[in-house]
């Protein structure tokens, strides 16, 4: 036999010997096998929102929450919204009509007003709500230097 011959003779010898030692070392971990046992879990009670409350004594911030609250029920009841309407339910869920100011439902040009603001004033403070073409909208701000809560003319309430 010549000597490559013999080399690779030699080495194909030797390829079974280290592969069945190599194999030796390394043996397979076993396969967890999946658990068949399920546990329930109890899904968090949701803890329920209370229903905002008005705050007679209170700050225009105290009551934003129920303001909120009164004025989105009365936009969900389907009722043709004005002026008129927001004023008169607010009085209706315990707001005090003297101290509110509403825009006009029309301009002076006599076209029906975009949006519709209405205020509550809380001492030093206001609550002002917008409704119309924007949707609806609130924040707090304290009085005007004229003493009133909306710039410009407001009718009465």
């Amino acid at each position: 036999m010549t000597r490559p011959r013999r080399a690779l003779a030699c080495a194909l010898a030797t390829v079974p010997l280290a592969a069945l030692l190599l194999a030796g070392c390394t043996s397979p971990e076993p396969m967890p096998t999946p658990s068949t046992s399920r546990t329930a879990t109890a899904a968090p009670t949701p803890t329920p929102t209370p229903t905002p409350e008005l705050h007679p004594e209170g700050t225009a911030s105290d009551n934003q929450a129920f303001f909120d609250h009164v004025n989105r029920a009365l936009i969900d009841s389907g009722v043709a919204l004005n002026g008129a309407a927001f004023v008169d339910n607010l009085v209706a869920n315990g707001f005090v009509r003297a101290d509110m100011e509403v825009t006009p439902d029309v301009t002076a040009i006599g076209v029906g007003a975009d949006n519709i603001v209405f205020s509550v004033r809380f001492g030093d403070t206001c609550l002002l709500g917008q409704w119309g073409n924007i949707g609806y909208t609130s924040l707090t701000t304290a009085v005007l230097s004229t003493g009133r809560c909306i710039v410009g003319t407001a009718r009465p309430a």
